[in-house]
Order: structure tokens, then sequence, then C-alpha cells
């Protein structure tokens, strides 16, 4: 693969909702550019992008995939990524180095959660968007009514570019508004003729009218009914396009490749380069702020957008070159890590294959292997420039299982398999519960964690069990109480003696634990209170209900005892553990449990069915926000209700919904259920 210039780099990320095409798509882009021989197909394991076998096996993508596109001397990096929200990392590191977002739907359906999801995050980053209505050979497909809500949803900026001749069995070509050219079922390229039913100057007016809105000289013309020229529609929309205030909407059918050269034009024609976009902002290691551009003359700067461990070259870092020029077998310095690099080949993936290249140029898209210290998010740079780029923030995630290795075997590699395995999907996540001493993973859903421990086996080959966390509950007490107890025991010889006089009192929620020691006259000498303190401390993972940590409570050694021959330390480390335990039992013990935060964004139809169902997990309804047919729920809900929230709302609400959790603060469990879970602890 040749080199290209930054003016003639497109960086192009693929969205859209799950099911709606990208795919297929992006392996028809591939295979009209000449990049691929045959085209592969989705439900044989074909295709360039989908190519893990987590992918094969699932029939659907859940990595992002780099897939170069050449196309007249212009280079489309098009970046696949999933539209199934559990892989949502891997459509946020697309979104990180794109500078365009084509976001794909189904013209049968429309616009839906994802297509919306996908708008709002491409419209956060800032992104030129374009949106192609796909499967305009399906039946149901229906252009008219799928721009028209298009245009309701996402604005009167969206322009009819690329239109279809026909639909659904109908449905025979498209013709480029742009150019007043059809484009065949059958691959040639025509004039519009009156029986393909387009009325390619209206489409026009249209798209006059929408670049018009954003550039000034155009509006003047057109107002005052001055001819416009084909150069000064084109360098509007382009403008329009690259500040965000016009949206080309693209008709096509991948499957059939209708269409594709219409596609394939504007994207390289009207996109804008990286050059065309403001850089990021960045910073150098001593936290200024640090002023770059996409020149090839400037500091080295490159930020890793991913990482996968291949099975062929090793750990492979894909990045994207920001400033500078990034050469083969060259150093680089990495800020984040503040070590050097050694760069050896750099390659261009084309999804599982490779392309050697000797540089690449600002704003283009590459890989190299087998860097020793790099990770996701680093910015690879001089070290005499030390540049800091933005890395990506992962959404927290919101599906967790307990973790146990299958064999002994397994538990040896159990611990360096899943810190290689966070360190190729980020979205990821690894706690070990001290209170219920389980190794958690938590992800974006069931499926991103099912694919976890298939990658886990494959490619580390580690066997592991997974269940349901147990909730991390906890103990306290409502009331101040006094606690005495003596351990006095004679055995022959030296004795055991101890004896404590505790002060137990409730502390605020979240406080943790407290001691103090207010003894007077010597009852208990100096040199015994560190072991009444370490008595106490080693009981309170121990709990003194129901096998759960102490927390929130103040203990103060007030009084005691002792024996000048049989006290000793383990002694009095065993008569304040318990008197501990007696004192919580004697103060209105009760438990405590997770509360987590829940953000539920549902389609306006399933908002009833969210409400309800929150309700009957005892969750408090915080409020509702409503937009584009969209209502977003702010919730507080316990733990042990939620384990399982993300399959419950998927089933609702036909996968359409998506939510965000995270933990708040903890709450006491009812006392009909605490009795339950401590009757539960006692059986276990």
């Amino acid at each position: 693969m040749q080199n290209y210039s930054t003016s003639d780099i497109r960086n192009i990320v693929l969205l859209g909702h799950n099911g709606d095409g990208k795919t297929t798509l992006a392996e028809r882009l591939l295979f009209r550019s000449g990049a691929l021989s045959r085209m592969g197909k989705i439900e044989d394991g074909t295709t360039a992008s989908d190519f893990e076998p987590e992918e094969e096996r699932r029939g659907g993508s859940v990595n992002l995939s780099v897939l170069p596109v050449e196309w007249t001397g212009k280079k489309l990096n098009v970046l696949d990524t999933p539209g199934y929200m559990d892989f949502l990392g891997e459509m946020l590191s697309g979104l990180l180095v794109a500078d365009s977002a084509l976001i794909a739907m189904d013209a049968s359906t429309g616009p839906q959660v994802g297509t919306d999801a996908a708008w709002r995050r491409a419209s956060g980053r800032s992104l030129a968007r374009l949106l192609v209505l796909g499967k305009m050979d399906r039946e149901n497909a229906d252009y008219a009514a799928t721009f028209s809500t298009v245009r309701t949803r996402y604005g009167n900026g969206c322009a009819p570019v690329i239109v279809p001749i026909g639909a659904g069995d109908s449905f025979r070509g498209v013709v480029d508004v742009l150019s007043r050219k059809a484009y065949l079922e059958d691959g040639t390229e025509s004039d519009v003729t009156d029986d393909m039913g387009v009325d390619v100057e209206s489409y026009r007016e249209q798209v006059i009218e929408a670049a018009a809105e954003a550039d000034d000289d155009l509006a003047t013309k057109y107002l005052e009914g001055e001819d416009i020229t084909d150069d000064e529609l084109m360098a509007a929309l382009r403008a329009g396009i690259t500040s965000g205030d016009v949206f080309p909407v693209l008709a096509a059918s991948a499957q059939a490749g209708a269409g594709t050269d219409a596609l394939l034009n504007v994207l390289a024609n009207l996109t804008p380069s990286p050059a065309d976009m403001d850089a990021p902002s960045a910073q150098t290691a001593s936290g200024e702020e640090a002023q770059i551009t996409t020149d090839a003359n400037g500091p080295l700067a490159a930020i890793i957008f991913k990482t996968t461990a291949d099975p062929f070259v090793g750990k492979l870092s894909y990045f994207r070159v920001q400033s500078g020029v990034m050469n083969t077998n060259s150093q680089a310095w990495n800020t984040a890590q503040t070590q050097q690099e050694r760069v050896a080949q750099i390659i261009v993936p084309i999804g599982k294959e490779h392309a050697n290249v000797d540089s690449l140029a600002p704003g283009d898209i590459g890989a190299v292997a087998k860097l020793g210290v790099s990770r996701t998010g680093d910015t690879l740079s001089t070290r005499e420039a030390g540049i800091a780029l933005p890395a990506i923030q992962f959404p927290e995630p919101i599906f967790s299982v307990a973790v146990e290795a299958k064999t002994k075997a397994d538990q040896d590699k159990m611990g360096a398999a899943l810190a290689r395995l966070l360190e190729e999907d980020p979205s990821l996540t690894m706690t070990r519960e001290s209170d219920t001493h389980e190794i958690i993973v938590s992800g974006l859903g069931d499926s991103h964690i099912d694919v976890a421990v298939h990658k886990l086996a494959r490619k580390f080959g580690v066997e592991v069990e997974t269940g349901t966390p147990k909730v991390p509950y906890r103990e306290t007490i409502r009331v101040s109480t006094r606690a005495e107890y003596k351990h006095k025991k004679q055995t022959g010889g030296h004795g055991q003696y101890g004896h404590v006089v505790l002060q137990l009192e409730p502390l605020d929620r979240g406080v943790g634990f407290e001691f103090g020691e207010k003894v007077v006259g010597g009852a208990v000498p100096k040199n015994f209170i560190p072991a009444v303190e370490k008595g106490i401390r080693e009981t309170l993972p121990e709990g003194a209900v129901a096998h759960f940590p102490i927390v929130d409570v103040r203990a103060v050694l007030v009084d005691g005892s002792f024996h000048a021959v049989d006290s000793s330390e383990m002694a009095f480390k065993i008569a304040a553990s318990t008197a501990l335990k007696q004192g919580i039992q004697q103060a209105q013990p009760v438990l405590l449990e997770p509360v987590m935060t829940l953000e539920v964004v549902t389609p306006d139809d399933f908002t009833g069915d969210v409400i309800g169902n929150l309700n009957s997990k005892r969750a408090h309804v915080q409020g509702m926000t409503t937009e584009n047919e969209v209502t977003t729920v702010q919730a507080e809900a316990p733990m042990a209700e939620v384990l399982r929230y993300s399959t419950e709302l998927r089933s609702m609400t036909q996968g359409r919904a998506s939510y965000t959790m995270r933990f708040s603060h903890y709450e006491e469990v009812p006392q009909h259920l605490a009795q339950k879970i401590i009757d539960e602890s006692a059986e276990g």
C-alpha cells in the first residue's frame, strides 16, 4: 500500500444500530475498491471486518476493525464498529480517531435507538456526519418516509445527495444528485431518464437549501435567483459538512452493490481530511498546554486507540498519527509510561490482513507490533516534546460476574491472563472483592462478558467458570451500647486473663470504623491497648450477625481489668473480639446493602414498562427527561435487584434501551428481607 499525504486521507467511523448493515457495507466498499477479490458474507463468517472467532460464533461484530479503502487517489480509513451496546468501548475507540461518521440505517425501519446514540456521540465529538439509508432492496424499504423521519429528527441540514431508483423489488440503482448521474444495479453508469421516476432538480434544490444554511454567499446567490455552479455547490457542501451543519443522506444497497461508486465518491470528495479538523487538545508531560497541528514537520504525537493480542505477531497496537511522521524502525517516547519504545515495522491493517509501509503521515492510521509498555490511551511522542493526547473515556461497567478457575493449572495462569485481557479491552474491569473474597470481572453486558470468557480460553488458555457475584452486604448498629467481656481460663501454669468494657456508638454512613480509649487508673495497662484494638479490627470483617463486615461503628475502650501473671496480648484480643460481637447484637444491628445509580435510555414506547419494572425492584425514580421520542430515566436501586438488569432491560425493550450504572451508597436492608439474608448466611 502506498503512502498518502494528509490531504488525501479520510478517517470515517461506521456507526449504527445493531443489524443495520454496517459490516456488509464495509465489505462492499472494500470489494468495489479492489481491496478484496471476492465479497464475504456475515453468515459464512468470511467478511474482512468480522474475522475474530467470537464474531464468527455470534454472527456479528464485537470488535473495531480498520479497513483502508483506496479510491480515486484518496485513502479512506473506514473504522467498522459494533452496533451492540455491550461493545460500546469499541465504538468509542473508533470515534476517538475519526474525523467523519457514516451512520448506517435500514431504510425499512428508519432511525432506531442505536442510530440516535450514534448521532449523539458523533455530534458530541464534533465529527462530520453522513447518513446512509441502506437495504433499499429490502421489502418495505421506503426512502421518502425514512428521509422525512431523518430530517425531522436530525434537522434541515440533512440533504438528499444520493437518492434511490425504486425500492424493494423494484430497486435498481441510485442517482447522484450532485453529478446528475445514475448508478445502476448492473454496475453501469448512465444519465437520468424519465422512467427512473427521480426528480433530480427537486432533490438538488433541497441540497442547495441545506448548503445555503451554512454558507452566506451561497444563500445570497440562491435568494437572488442566481445560478449556482457545481463547483460552488461542492465547495459549500464540503464546508458545511466539515463544520457539522450539513449532513448528506445517501441511499444504497450494500448487498446488491448499487450506489457504491456514488457513495465512495461522496466519501472521497466531500468528507474532511484530518487537516480540515481542529487538532485535539494536548498537554506536555508537565501538564502544560501543548499546541499541535496536523503537520508533518511538527513533533511526533500518535494516540494508541486499540490493543490486541494477535496470534501471529503478538501484541498489536493500533494508533493514529496526529502530528509529525511515524517511521518504521524508529524510536518513540511513551509519555504516559515515561519510557522509550522501539517502533519496528509499521503495518496498515486490512481486517486480519496486514500491509507493510515505511511511514505514516499526520492523520493516518496504522499499527505496530510488540511495543513493550504501551497501552490503549497512551501517546507516542518524543522525549523532548512529551506530548500527551486525550485518551478514551470508557463507560462504567454495568454487568458483573464472579470468576473462578476450573483447574489448579488455570488458577496459576488466571491472574496474568486477566491482566492481558483487560489490556486488550479497557472497557472491562477486574476487582478483588475483599468482603466476599471473589474475583469480579465487569463489563457492559452479558454478551460482553461472554466474549471475554471465550477470549480467555482461546487466546490465553485459561478456562473459568462464572457466576452471579455475591452482594457485599455490611453490618452496623442503630444505637449506642456498653459491652463487657472477661476472658478467663486456667489450665495449669500460666492462665489467660483479659477483661474489657467497650462503648459502641453508631457513626454516619460511610465513615467506617474508629477506635478510641478512655481508660483511667490503669485498669487496662497501656501495653495491652493495642491488642484490644487489634482484636476488634480483626473481628470487623467476620461480622457479628450474618458474617458480613462491620462498618460505621466507633468502639471505645472505657474500662477493664488485668492479672499481673495471666494477662497477655492474646487474652485481651479474645476479650475485645467477643465483647464487640456481643455488643453489636445488643445495639439493634442492621444489614446495609449497596445502592446503585442507574440512567436508563429508552424509546418512549417502553417508558411505562421500564418504570414499572424499576418499581418492582425497590427502585426510587429520581427524574425523567424526554427528547426526540427517547426518555432518560434516573433512578436508584439496590444492587441485589439489578445484578442482571441488562438482560431484563433488553428483553422488555426489544434490545432498544441502554443504561449506565454506578455505585452510589449503602442503605439499610428492609427488615423482612434482612432476616432472609441472615438465614441464608447461617445455612451457608
